[in-house]
């Protein structure tokens, strides 16, 4: 048996799991938050043989695709808020981020 871990963009889960449940695949959605821009995702707990996790790796591929996003830079703490104006940096969001571990024991209660 497989865990498959993947973290999403928010504004791609539900497409996500809809199209997971489509092929018999259950998930448990955890709501995270990402470090480098501080917004949420979500995190999908699939469990799954290992003849389903291609399966579910390219369900999650087709769907979860990379944006480019304009954000503020955030000040910075040797800067005084009066001297700093931000320009916004164009930088590249979405995707997915997909770990695949061995399972040893599952167990349902």
């Amino acid at each position: 048996m497989k865990l498959i871990i993947a973290v999403v963009q928010d504004q791609d889960v539900n497409k996500v799991l809809t199209a997971l449940m489509e092929k018999g695949y259950s998930a448990t959605k955890l709501a995270s938050t990402g470090g480098f821009l501080r917004q949420g995702n979500t995190t999908l707990l699939v469990g799954t043989k290992e003849s389903g996790v291609k399966e579910v790796g390219d369900i999650i591929k087709e769907i979860c695709h990379t944006r480019k996003r304009l954000v503020s830079p955030m000040t910075a703490v040797e800067r005084t808020i009066n001297s700093y104006i931000p320009s916004p940096v164009e930088v590249e969001v979405g995707g997915a981020t997909i770990f695949v571990v061995q399972v040893e024991s599952f167990e349902k209660v």
